[in-house]
């Protein structure tokens, strides 16, 4: 395994599932409970703005009361003491990853506990809950606040800088995602062009499990930190 030199690691709402945070596509899943089209689409806040702050208002007071889980703990422990240069791409919008003490992270899905301005993009740390009425903490207009996330139909964060990394990577590890949401569900494939060994670390297949050469299947809190101990002994 010293052979790693640099490793992208790309985790899903399985990875935060153990610290109470609600996955989105399994049989109870979030969107099992919501119309996505209402609370996750531009099109749904310019509808009912006050509906999709409801709905983020409600995620961001659960994130408060959730704590990093054995998984995060293991990654950020990788992070620190592997060799090789980590890059952590995490599909969540929630914090437990920097909670856990993960440093070189992107978060290409937005984050949770930040906000932006629509009218001059100025982004606020945020744990409060946002509505129609909150200013802006730069330019003090009303009415144009919104949750730090790329919902549906937007451009994901950081993706060159992403596409790079995969491009370089030895080492490609998939953990706790359905691998059925586009552009993410693509990141193997990238690794693979790059002949870099691909690892899936799930509770379950994904859709794109053939296309991982090592496949280890259980609770996050398990078989990710069982996975790290062995990169680390090695």
């Amino acid at each position: 395994m010293n052979q790693y030199r640099r490793i992208v690691i790309l985790t899903g709402a399985g990875v935060s599932a153990e610290s109470g945070l609600g996955t989105f596509r399994d049989k109870n899943g979030l969107w099992t409970k919501y119309d996505l089209r209402e609370v996750a689409t531009p099109e749904g806040f310019a509808a009912n703005p006050h509906k999709v702050h409801e709905f983020y208002n409600a995620r961001r007071q659960n994130l408060k009361n959730a704590k990093p889980n054995a998984a995060h703990l293991a990654l950020s422990r990788l992070e620190k003491k592997h060799r090789s240069e980590v890059l952590l791409v995490t599909q969540n919008v929630d914090n437990l990853h920097e909670q856990a003490g993960s440093g070189n992270l992107i978060h290409m899905h937005g984050e949770l506990a930040k906000i932006r301005c629509q009218q001059c993009d100025h982004v606020s740390e945020w744990t409060n809950d946002l509505s129609v009425g909150t200013p802006c903490l730069a330019c003090a207009e009303t009415g144009t606040m919104r949750p730090h996330i790329v919902w549906f139909g937007e451009t994901p964060f950081d993706m060159n800088a992403i596409y790079e990394a995969l491009s370089l990577c030895n080492l490609f590890v998939s953990i706790g995602t359905s691998g059925s949401v586009y552009p993410a569900s693509g990141f193997v494939d990238e690794a693979l062009r790059a002949d870099a060994h691909t690892v899936e670390l799930n509770l379950e297949p994904s859709e794109g499990q053939s296309l991982f050469a090592e496949r280890h299947y259980g609770p996050a809190t398990k078989i990710v930190p069982d996975y790290v101990a062995r990169l680390l002994e090695i």
